[in-house]
């Protein structure tokens, strides 16, 4: 019994301090704990402002040319000359002579074609003498009888007057037939293609390049039929390159520049397509390649460009920044109580400078210009008035 006493007081001993040390950690006051309140962040913002603006119709459209045509002979013969301004992409300008068909037959048939007019000028006047002779003859000896036209020799006149009328008309041919076999054009252009050389025979109908003007080029503008109706424009619409047409800006970038040109709108489409359902407008630009080249980049038919239309219709819309807006359409907006609200809004228009929307937001809200990478939908935040310093 001893024995058994000696060996478990140690373990008594053990059970009891460990009973002691948990009574003394469960009486043991808890420290009292101190909540660190995250600090808001500091936001840049601007107020919305309430503006009547006039929107402008953005779109887009390919330039072409306003005349752009396929040279094509109307004589046959061998290629014999070929001018430096028929070459793809030079200039020309109106009645330049671009190429040259061998006209040495031509040249032969028109003088075939004066000898036969020579010969029918001669047959006439004998037919004429012989017309007098026999109504003298007539008038002397035959008073009783009416004389035939025969008999006072007119039909022979008829029939000579048109066999000379006849070979006038082939001279007339033949000359044109020469003047054909140079190849000009009636107005100042550029080649876009050519498809012939020195000594190739061509026939009549042959395609010989296609060359287009450079007065005028053309710019086809899509529109849907609200922005028509922004445009205040009616289908069909038409008008001369004036003052009264509607203006357009046009915008195009070439490598790290941006260039602009000025046009206006003169036709729009009597019908919607029917597979787009869209309008087009044809805006024109008036010497693009001169007077019109926006710093020596002239508007090149080929190119695509973005057009801001003028618009004529006034709205009350809800104006801020431009670094106001988030992505396309979102917008964060700092309310009464400090804290963040992220909004989406619709958007009427965007520029560098500012936004123009029509729903999202209120006259006189604070929205955010700073950078907030991490925005999290009621933060509190510090606002302080003013846009962000870039």
């Amino acid at each position: 019994m001893k024995k058994l006493l000696k060996l478990a007081a140690p373990v008594l001993v053990l059970a009891v301090g460990f009973v002691i040390v948990q009574i003394l950690i469960a009486a043991k006051p808890e420290p009292e704990k101190k909540e660190d309140e995250a600090r808001p962040i500091s936001l840049h913002y601007d107020e919305v402002r309430s503006e009547v603006v006039t929107l402008a119709v953005r779109t887009q459209g390919e330039v072409r040319p306003k005349i752009e045509i396929d040279l094509v002979p109307q004589v046959s013969g061998r290629v014999v000359a070929l001018s430096e301004s028929f070459n793809e992409g030079a200039e020309f300008g109106p009645g330049t002579l671009l190429l040259k068909i061998d006209d040495t037959d031509y040249r032969l048939a028109a003088i075939h074609a004066e000898a036969r007019v020579a010969e029918a000028q001669t047959e006439l006047e004998r037919q004429l003498a012989t017309a007098r002779i026999k109504q003298e003859e007539w008038s002397d000896g035959r008073q009783d009888q009416e004389p035939t036209p025969f008999a006072l020799n007119l039909t022979q006149v008829a029939g000579a007057e048109a066999n000379l009328r006849s070979a006038r008309a082939d001279l007339q041919k033949t000359r044109l037939d020469l003047e054909r076999t140079e190849i000009r054009v009636p107005f100042q252009g550029r080649v876009r293609e050519r498809f012939v050389g020195i000594g190739q025979y061509v026939v009549a109908g042959t395609k010989l390049g296609r060359v287009f003007s450079i007065d005028t080029v053309e710019v086809r503008l899509p529109l849907t039929d609200s922005q028509l109706a922004e445009l205040n424009l009616p289908l069909g619409y038409t008008s001369d390159v004036s003052a009264t047409a509607p203006p357009v800006h046009f915008t195009a970038a070439m490598g790290a520049r941006e260039y602009s040109w000025q046009g206006r709108i003169v036709r729009i489409d009597a019908a919607v397509d029917s597979r787009t359902r869209l309008i087009y407008a044809t805006a024109e630009v008036a010497d693009p390649y001169g007077l019109a080249a926006s710093e020596g980049m002239p508007l090149a038919v080929g190119m695509f460009v973005s057009a801001e239309i003028e618009g004529v219709t006034e709205q009350v819309a809800y104006v801020m920044p431009r670094v106001a807006l988030r992505s396309q359409d979102t917008v964060y907006v700092i309310n009464a109580e400090n804290r963040l609200e992220i909004r989406t809004v619709k958007v009427l228009s965007t520029s560098e400078e500012r936004v123009v929307i029509s729903s999202g937001v209120e006259t006189g809200e604070r929205v955010v210009t700073s950078t907030l990478p991490n925005a999290v939908d009621g933060m509190k935040v510090e606002p302080i008035v003013g846009r962000a310093q870039s």
